[in-house]
């Protein structure tokens, strides 16, 4: 193997025992490095350089899920733009509003919740709570999909970038538990096709994003679920998916802190209105400190009325 290159950090780094993976910022082969300037040189002469979202741990991501081929890592990521187009992603972000997300939550609980021990946000998704009739009836597959977009957005924008901050290193995946309890294959055949859908927006226009992945409460008849879901997914996914089963405590416990796993699942945390819907982490945190900031300023600047005494 060629020796790793010399290639810089990313900014911000402040964890002493940070090591970079292999093929990422840091951790870079001479013939990586070069895959990496090849395909950025290539996009900006081409026109099709995008600096927003092209930027070199980004055009990593590609480059890793097709193993550093620079033609077919280039053409995922130009399917890619062109798909962010053809469903306007930009403007779906800017105007999407996902009103139900309280009431989609009693029958489909799909949330973010606090960070694993890698810095990792946690992404945890209660399939076997799914109601499909309930579901339907406040929600659409099509608003459920447009969701699943704007989390990813989100995630890419503020959740990682935050997390990344608050263990000082980058933090470029997620941790995910599915939990199977109580799922049923009826249940799932009739959401099939949002699973599916929901698994090729992930590999295919948000690469080299998962981490981890854990597969909970697996019950009988899992294998007949797994062998649909399977063929839809690559080989780099699959083999990041651990099926855990019933015995799921300790190997969950061993990656995330207990204060950061919901009561539910073994852990000690217990959000005031529900872990589910608190989307609690180093980004909510940031939001919180930034709004109190606000507050503080906007109270600092107001008029303060005779007689009456200046704001604590």
């Amino acid at each position: 193997m060629a020796p790793a290159s010399a290639s810089a950090l990313p900014p911000g780094v402040t964890d002493p025992n940070y090591s970079p993976p292999p093929g990422r910022l840091g951790n870079l082969t001479v013939l990586q490095q070069h895959a990496l300037d090849k395909i950025r040189k290539e996009l900006q002469d081409e026109g099709a350089f995008v600096p927003e979202r092209m930027d070199d741990a980004a055009l990593l991501r590609f480059l890793r899920a097709r193993k550093f081929d620079v033609p077919k890592a280039k053409a995922m990521l130009l399917s890619a733009e062109q798909w962010r187009k053809d469903v306007g992603v930009d403007e779906l972000v800017r105007t999407f509003e996902f009103k139900e997300k309280e009431e989609v939550d009693k029958y489909y609980p799909q949330y973010y919740h606090k960070i694993d021990k890698d810095g990792r946000p946690v992404y945890i998704e209660r399939l076997g709570k799914l109601d499909i009739k309930a579901l339907y009836a406040i929600t659409s597959l099509d608003r459920l999909q447009k969701r699943l977009i704007c989390e990813y957005e989100r995630s890419l924008d503020t959740r990682m970038p935050a997390a990344s901050r608050a263990v000082g290193h980058p933090v470029e995946t997620f941790c995910t538990i599915m939990d199977l309890d109580g799922v049923s294959l009826s249940n799932f055949v009739r959401v099939k096709d949002y699973v599916l859908e929901a698994a090729s927006i992930g590999q295919n226009r948000y690469p080299e994003i998962m981490g981890r992945f854990y597969i909970i409460n697996a019950p009988w008849m899992f294998s007949t679920v797994w062998s649909i879901i399977k063929p839809w997914l690559d080989e780099v996914t699959v083999s990041k998916i651990d099926i855990v089963g019933y015995s799921y405590k300790d190997k969950l416990l061993a990656q995330i802190p207990a204060e950061n796993v919901p009561k539910e699942f073994g852990g000690l945390c217990e959000c005031h209105g529900g872990c589910s819907l608190s989307d609690a982490g180093p980004w909510k945190d940031e939001e919180d400190e930034k709004h109190e900031k606000k507050q503080e300023e906007e109270q600092a600047e107001a008029p303060v009325e005779d007689g009456a005494p200046p704001p604590e």
